[in-house]
């Protein structure tokens, strides 16, 4: 190819960078809630079964909207979606220091404000996915979705290490309130692009919103390698929302940290230096193995990285085990967003990405979040998040014992995935 006919960097393309700009916003202000959200309630109630309401009301949501709100972004438009789940999203959080202010905030307030918040996440993430592959085609999604990804976890890098700080200053609520800004600059940014007329609507619009869904869940289900790769993140969701959902009561009870202390968000920094690094590697892997193979050969990693962290009694040390199990696991996540949006037809990117989504963030994270709120406050902290390692020990082995066969549509090693 000639220097002519190379595309443009995607740092040129105006509606790209748009969406990059509101997502590395959105995430700036989600990584002080990040911290915040839990060290909220565990200053309030000491309680880790609590502290794992807060981790699944954030993910919940998958579970009870995600089809949904793949179908409508499959049939509207899905800017104007994106737009009014940012000015939604910037409200709801308002309304946590708002309610601080007056001495009325409760701990049901913060987890229903947690579980509201993601909700509107999932209609703006759902809208999200049909709009990347129709800004940069199909081609360049391993770049524009590292891009994305790394980004993100760059910002959040900043924000989690600053958290501690913020809370410190701002206090708990006030740091919340800057996540509500964001948002609301977020839904500026994406309002200003202008979107290709097929991102808008779709063939099957016309389909009641039932038949909608189940168009995607049948796209999804007879795509073998996507199939493997959902049901492998589902269990890998499950382990990340063990681990965070319980990193300030492992940073607390084991690491030598107590709840307020700023050097938590270092922990949460690790994890963030971790997935930058795993953007920055994707592409390249893509440039030389299939999507199925980079899966599994990163989960076993993925399940020794974390079984080395729970072994750890220094929060010094447990900073570089984080950081390569962090790295490993936003591969993965990467990989297998990238594979699922080369392979997917425009019209249906809304309804197969959210029904994906929702079988690994909806289900996976928040089932990982509970169940080792339980086992910790059953045993140990340690018990729960060996329950995390477990879960990606699983993913691994059925990664390698299933083969996507011929025959039934495209698999990792056929589909475009860069």
């Amino acid at each position: 190819m000639s220097l002519d006919e190379r595309p443009r960097p995607l740092r040129y393309v105006r509606n790209f960078r748009l969406f990059w700009l509101s997502r590395i916003l959105s995430g700036a202000g989600s990584a002080v809630a990040y911290v915040a959200m839990p060290v909220l309630v565990y200053e309030k109630t000491h309680s880790p079964l609590l502290v794992s309401f807060v981790a699944a009301g954030e993910a919940m949501p998958y579970v009870f909207f995600g089809l949904l709100a793949g179908a409508l972004a499959d049939r509207l438009d899905r800017r104007r979606i994106m737009v009014a789940a940012d000015l939604a999203n910037s409200v709801c959080l308002t309304s946590v220091p708002l309610a601080a202010a007056t001495h009325s905030l409760t701990t049901v307030h913060i987890v229903a404000v947690a579980f509201v918040s993601s909700t509107l996440y999932v209609f703006f993430d759902a809208a999200g996915y049909g709009v990347v592959p129709a800004v940069v085609g199909r081609e360049r999604l391993a770049q524009a979705n590292s891009l994305i990804w790394g980004g993100e976890t760059t910002v959040r890098i900043i924000g989690t290490a600053m958290a501690g700080l913020l809370i410190g200053v701002l206090g708990t609520t006030g740091a919340l309130a800057l996540q509500s800004v964001t948002f609301l600059i977020s839904a500026l940014l994406v309002g200003a692009m202008a979107m290709p007329t097929g991102v808008r609507t779709a063939p099957s619009e016309n389909l009641r919103i039932l038949e909608s869904i189940k168009e995607g869940v049948q796209f999804l289900w007879r795509q073998p390698a996507l199939r493997i790769m959902t049901v492998c993140g589902c269990l890998q969701s499950f382990a990340g929302g063990a681990f965070l959902g319980q990193l300030v009561i492992f940073a607390d009870r084991d690491l030598g940290l107590v709840e307020s202390d700023s050097r938590i968000g270092l922990l949460f920094t690790a994890w963030s230096v971790g997935g930058v690094l795993g953007s920055i590697a994707l592409p390249r892997l893509l440039r030389k193995v299939d999507a199925m193979h980079v899966m599994r050969v990163a989960l076993p990693a993925s399940a020794g990285l974390g079984l080395l962290t729970t072994t750890m009694d220094d929060w010094r040390f447990a900073l570089p085990t984080i950081t390569a199990w962090g790295t490993v696991y936003l591969m993965i996540i990467v990989n297998t967003v990238t594979y699922a949006q080369s392979v997917t037809p425009e019209p249906l990117q809304g309804r197969v990405n959210a029904t994906r989504r929702m079988l690994s963030s909806g289900i996976g994270a928040p089932g990982g979040a509970m169940m080792a709120g339980f086992v910790t406050a059953a045993f140990s902290v340690r018990s729960g998040l060996l329950m995390a390692v477990a879960a990606v020990g699983l993913a691994a082995v059925f990664a390698w014992s299933m083969r996507p066969t011929s025959g039934d549509g495209p698999d990792a090693r056929t589909a475009p995935s860069r």
